[in-house]
């Protein structure tokens, strides 16, 4: 099953050196080796910045050009904003990217694999399931 993989994982796995044999990484591998890791420019974009040194950017870069972006319609996008302004109704905060993570999985029928607690909340008021690593 195709999961969408959020950025706190690709972050865990790619830019962090500690603990790389924590169950988000092993799980990420696992995606990665049956070909059912995604991503959408967005994660890409954010997962990207703030490196400071180039060959790293570039290394990280280089990893991620074997993943293809989902594209993402302007259905998405209407839909994010959707799930922004009940979550905003409802007291429960989270950003643009989250919003169209939500959407974007939503219409794939597609988990969410994330570390970020936000999405247990939007789980509440959004249809969208989540992917949890294997003990």
């Amino acid at each position: 099953m195709k999961v969408l993989v959020d950025t706190c994982i690709w972050s865990l796995a790619f830019r962090r050196k500690k603990n790389p044999e924590n169950k988000f990484t092993l799980e990420l591998v696992e995606l990665i080796k049956g070909f059912n890791a995604q991503i959408i420019g967005p994660i890409r974009q954010e997962v990207l910045s703030g490196i400071h040194e180039q060959s790293q950017f570039e290394r990280l870069r280089n990893h991620l050009n074997a993943f293809p972006d989902l594209q993402i319609t302007k259905s998405d996008y209407i839909n994010a904003a959707k799930f922004f302004n009940l979550s905003r109704s409802r007291g429960v905060q989270g950003s643009n990217t989250d919003f169209l993570i939500c959407a974007v999985a939503k219409r794939h029928n597609m988990p969410i694999f994330t570390a970020d607690k936000d999405f247990f909340s939007f789980q509440e008021y959004f249809p969208i399931k989540l992917h949890v690593p294997r003990d």
